[in-house]
């Protein structure tokens, strides 16, 4: 049901039904008890004791109440009292901005957690960006354009009148007549070069219902006011409010001022669109003329990519037709064709190529034996042998004489087709060729007939060697399959015989090997194309690809084949029609007029930030792909086309620059229908297209038309300030399934209407969301709308999650285990800086100088980790930010917190880290931040206008060494005990009883053995400064050649762990960046407590590893022999009991 710019499907809504209500037949509560909304998400995780989570919502009601009421997120440009200059890069300069959107959600249902992804992206983006302390700007309007709502509200419209205002009439299942299935899209794309989403509305959708009224109750309107939907204005006041709903129960930034409806409904954007169009028409980028569009015959108009409900991004396939003309029939059609043809008719079998040029190589005919044909008449004398689907298609392309219309006079079983004598065009074999039998061939795709050039085709090549081997199975003479196979293109890598080499090499045996066939195809047609020299005909010697278009003309012009376009994939209309391809005179957009085309395609390679390759490789293949767009249709919502009202825009035509209108929209209007005008105070009237001109594309005002339109001037020049403030667009965020459409016209058409340098900064493409690591499906109960997520989890905790999910443009993963452990988290931190703030104002904590060894190293971990999460958020890395700066944030907190248990942590270190935490999160979880930072803190503004935390001292790699150093120690002692026990398990003996009081010695050498030299040199030679990486490869094998490597790997491999935290030239000059002794003093006490040693002693072990000193200067000897393999940074450890 749903379309969206913003995630593909907008399908929930979560209205509580009402009671007392008069109820539909016995058959339809079936059908709406299997449809109850919470089926949809009944497979989803179960939450129980949720204290903690409703006192976190209870946190955030109160924030967002607080932040809509100051009016928080409202975000204007400087004013001409904060700063007079007019220059629009002076002003950005001294007042930096983001301005970021998402591409508007459709309004026929409610937000899901698929659009909430989407979402999540830039409002991460904007609040980071007002911790930089730029003017961040996020709006979000509505789209309400096209014919998803119309469609619906006519279904309803129908079903009130047959069953009743409340349905109560619906017939039984059985009674109802039966419908048949949409067909599937899941067909081979014909041209590999193209780009497209893989996944597509229809691909969401596997709850399959009869009636409209059952879908809405499925997304939880009330039985009583589903008749209410009828009028398709019913929705435009209906879904927004909801939509705005559950986006502010989320706590997104957005300035709802800026909010609008697109469609006439909204006079000023109906206002904006007209000047678009008609700017675009006085560019030259909107045309009109024939051209081929996808067409449902029902609706009797184009049907785009936002009329379908199936088929989104399906084009117009064009075809050469090639005309067979039948020369002798077989019996059995003969007898079928008696008398329903008249006398000296002519029958052509209508085959569908793409390779016109290579008919020269026809060598049969193949048909579908089990495919019904029919015979349709094109003149008195002229006749077409094809599918009715194809026929179809036909009678809508000026093909038949009478649009719509393709007299069928008789039909025919391909079976009796089969050894019929046709002449096949261009072919060498001048005499004929024979209709063979080929089960592979499809009814839905081209013709049904299939000329075959087995010289180039390693399908037709396959399936004749199977005829001629088969021959009397398939009821043929095999000589039928046995024509010379004339060579007619000649290729570098496979020769004059492509099909036949590539056949062999893949060594395919039969016409079902369909995964090695499909593999040849394209590697055959790559080759032809490209690198192919024609070998015969009128064009030999030339190029295929130059060769192609002409054969094709000649083929024209002698009559023997024209031009036939069908849909690409199988396409269905919202209203219910198998969609077709229709030639039209209308008016569409020029996409791929090359000069447009090359410069929007140097500027999406030279200037737009992409985010992600894929993103930037999918924009390029699509321009390169991507041509002329139908911009107008006859049904639906929206705005009306100005010089041609019979037409309305079409919906993704007036989806492509209302980022602008977003930067204005509070100057026209109050309320999103433009019902109240805005601050300027201005009508609909007065926004002529001189106006957007004057305010967008610095175009200056006449005396006359100011005049005329009694323009206040003062007004429109704080619009043109705000709008050149905030231009260009810094981000745009959609789903990738966008990327073949809306975000590719988005760039066309700012490249088009408005100065370079007001195009846009860059667009970002995010994968679809699975929820629980599946796809989010209704029909297994996999599923979960923006509300139910907030509900369940809070919008903080929903929030982690989202940002847990990634941040690629790979599917991401929406865990609600992530969002469930979020709460607890969340929660228990919340209690524990409450705690603390109350024991730093009775004076408990530790006061004084920040001297010990654990109060710098923690100073030390959180300036890294301050610096880490920046970066991690300038990079729009959230699951990074997150990571560093909350969860690893909190892990040093508790080392922290661990370490210091004798003496507690410092007051002042510990109330940074609760300020510096509720910064770092704050654009992740917002209301939690604003809690301790208004509550806790006790700051006198809003945490939502604080800038981003920044290191308190430049970090201190000797601190971070020791960390780093402290870390391995422990692990190392708790893995020497552990293997111990381990050992003891298993009945072995082990050097002391862990049950008995017992002591840990730890063995450092302040020295590096002489051995190790010439391994370090060989470090130091295969290190590059530049990268600060090491060739491995080459590294490995110039150990291996010293014949040490049992002991010479271990110390290499301890040295890359070194370089990968520590400087260099520490590591390389045979130094420590730390005092390892010294360190090892400080964490003796932590150590006692985390083993349970009753003793901790260090030993300075002399050079041979027999004799060293403890830290008291005494000497010790007779050291067991594990202290030999000591070395600088990389003790060794020995527990024993004591005595």
């Amino acid at each position: 049901m749903g379309v969206c710019l913003g995630n593909s499907g907008a399908q929930e809504v979560t209205v509580t039904p009402t009671s007392n209500i008069q109820h539909p037949s016995r058959a339809s509560i079936t059908m709406t008890d299997a449809l109850d909304p919470a089926n949809a998400s009944k497979a989803t995780l179960k939450l129980e004791n949720t204290e903690k989570r409703d006192a976190l919502i209870a946190i955030e009601k109160k924030y967002q109440q607080f932040w809509a009421e100051n009016h928080v997120f409202e975000t204007d440009a400087p004013t001409v009292d904060e700063d007079p200059t007019s220059d629009p890069d002076t002003l950005r300069e001294r007042y930096p901005k983001f301005f970021g959107c998402m591409a508007y959600p459709y309004m026929n249902g409610t937000l899901h957690a698929g659009h909430s992804f989407s979402l999540s992206k830039i409002e991460f983006q904007t609040g980071y960006a007002r911790m930089q302390g730029k003017r961040a700007l996020f709006p979000l309007g509505f789209h309400c354009t096209g014919m998803p709502i119309k469609a619906c509200a006519d279904k309803l419209k129908r079903e009130v009148e047959l069953f009743g205002m409340n349905f109560e009439n619906c017939p039984e299942e059985d009674d109802a007549p039966k419908e048949p299935p949409p067909p599937s899209n899941a067909v081979a794309k014909e041209d590999v070069t193209k780009f497209a989403a893989k996944k597509g509305k229809a691909a969401a959708k596997a709850i399959k219902v009869r009636w409209q009224f059952q879908i809405m109750l499925a997304i939880s309107i009330p039985l009583e006011e589903i008749h209410k939907f009828a009028d398709p204005h019913h929705w435009l006041g209906y879904f927004p409010p909801l939509c705005r709903r559950d986006c502010n129960s989320l706590g997104l930034r957005i300035d709802w001022r800026r909010s609008l409806i697109t469609t006439d409904v909204n006079p000023y954007y109906d206002a904006f669109v007209r000047w678009q169009m008609n700017r675009l028409r006085q560019l030259g980028k909107i045309k009109y003329g024939e051209r081929y569009t996808i067409y449902s015959p029902k609706d009797s108009q184009p049907c785009m990519d936002h009329d379908r409900s199936d088929g989104e991004g399906v084009g117009p396939q064009e075809y050469t037709s090639i005309k067979i003309k039948v020369l002798e029939w077989t019996k059995e059609a003969k007898a079928e064709i008696e008398d329903k043809l008249p006398e000296g008719a002519n029958v052509y079998m209508v085959a569908a190529t793409l390779r016109p040029e290579t008919m020269y190589g026809q060598t049969c005919c193949f048909v579908g034996p089990t495919i019904t044909y029919g015979i349709y008449q094109v003149s008195t004398t002229d006749f077409y042998l094809c599918t009715e689907r194809a026929a179809r298609n036909m009678a809508y392309q000026k093909i038949f004489p009478e649009e719509g219309k393709y007299p069928c006079v008789a039909n025919l079983l391909g079976k009796t087709l089969v050894g019929s004598l046709v002449k096949a065009p261009l072919s060498v074999h001048t005499s004929g060729v024979h209709v063979l039998p080929m089960d592979t061939v499809l009814a839905t795709k081209g013709t049904g007939v299939v000329t075959s050039v087995p010289s180039d085709s390693p399908d037709d090549y396959a399936t004749v060697v199977d005829l001629a081997k088969k021959a009397d199975y398939y009821g043929i003479k095999k000589e039928w399959a046995e024509l010379e196979i004339p060579p007619i293109i000649k290729t570098p890598s496979y020769g004059d015989k492509t099909a036949e080499f590539l056949v062999k090499k893949l060594k395919i045996n039969s016409p079902k090997d369909a995964k090695q066939l499909a593999e040849a195809k394209e590697l055959s047609y790559k080759e032809g194309f490209y690198q192919g020299i024609m070998l015969v005909g009128n064009f030999a010697g030339e190029k295929v690809e130059t060769a192609k278009p002409k054969v094709r003309a000649q083929l024209f012009e002698s009559g023997e084949a024209f031009a036939y376009a069908e849909p690409e994939g199988a396409v269905m209309s919202r209203s219910g029609d198998p969609c077709i391809v229709a030639l039209l005179d209308q008016w569409y957009l020029d996409y791929g007029e090359q000069e447009w085309r090359t410069q929007t395609e140097t500027f999406l390679k030279d200037r737009l930030n992409s985010y992600h390759e894929e993103t930037k490789n999918g924009l390029m293949a699509n321009l390169g792909w991507l041509n002329q767009w139908a911009c107008a249709r006859s049904f639906g919502l929206g705005s009306r086309l100005p010089w041609d009202t019979q037409f309305l825009v079409e919906s993704l035509s007036d989806s492509t620059i209302y980022m602008a209108y977003y930067t204005i929209a509070h100057y026209l209007h109050r309320t999103i229908d433009g019902k109240e005008p805005g601050l300027a105070e201005l009508s609909a009237d007065q926004m002529a297209d001189e106006v957007w001109d004057y305010i967008f594309c610095q175009r200056e005002l006449s005396q006359e038309v100011v005049e005329k339109y009694d323009l206040p001037l003062d007004w429109l020049k704080k619009m043109r300030r705000e709008f050149e403030y905030f231009y260009p667009l810094d981000v745009n965020i959609s789903g990738k399934d966008l990327i073949q459409n809306h975000l590719t016209f988005f760039l066309y058409i700012h490249v088009a209407i408005f100065p370079p340098k007001y195009w846009p900064n860059g667009i970002r493409a995010n994968g679809h969301l699975m929820l629980n690591g599946e796809k989010m499906s209704k029909s297994t109960g996999n599923f979960l709308t923006l509300s139910e997520t907030v509900n369940k989890f809070g919008a903080d905790a929903a929030r982690i999650a989202f940002a847990d999910a990634g941040d690629s443009v790979e599917d991401a993963n929406f865990e609600e285990k992530v969002a469930n452990a979020a709460i607890l988290r969340l929660y228990t931190l919340k209690e524990w800086c409450e705690e603390i703030v109350k024991e730093a104002e009775a004076g408990k904590l530790r006061t004084g100088p920040k001297d010990t060894f654990w109060d710098q190293v923690f100073e030390n971990e959180v300036n890294e980790l301050v610096e880490a999460t920046k970066k991690h958020y300038d990079g729009t890395s959230y699951k990074l930010a997150l990571k560093t700066g909350y969860y690893e944030f909190q892990a040093a907190r508790d080392t922290y917190r661990e370490v210091t248990g004798s003496i507690g942590m410092h007051k002042d270190l510990v109330l940074d880290w609760i300020k510096k935490q509720a910064l770092m999160i704050n654009p992740i979880a917002p209301h939690w931040a604003e809690y301790v930072w208004q509550e806790l803190l006790e700051q006198p503004t809003t945490i939502q206008n604080e800038l981003f935390p920044t290191a308190s001292a430049p970090i201190s790699p000797v601190l971070t060494a020791a960390r780093n150093y402290v870390q391995n120690v422990a692990s190392n002692v708790t893995s020497t005990e552990a293997a111990q026990l381990k050992k003891k398990a298993k009945g072995k003996g082990i050097s002391y009883d862990p049950k008995k009081p017992k002591q840990l010695t730890i063995y450092v050498a302040l020295n590096y053995p002489s051995w190790q030299e010439k391994y370090i040199d060989l470090v130091r030679e295969a290190f590059d400064n530049v990268t600060l990486s090491i060739n491995d490869k080459e590294l490995n094998g110039k150990v291996a050649k010293m014949g040490e490597m049992k002991r010479a790997m271990p110390f290499v491999q301890g040295l890359k762990k070194r370089l990968a935290t520590e400087p260099p030239e520490a590591v390389f000059e045979r130094r420590l960046a730390f005092d390892e002794v010294d360190t090892l003093k400080q964490i003796i006490p932590t150590l006692k407590r985390t083993t349970g040693c009753k003793n901790v002693s260090v030993v300075v072990v002399n050079e041979g590893g027999k004799t060293g000193k403890n830290v008291d200067g005494e000497v010790v000897e007779n050291l067991p022999p594990l202290a030999e393999g000591a070395d600088p940074g990389n003790p060794r450890f020995e527990l024993t009991n004591i005595e």
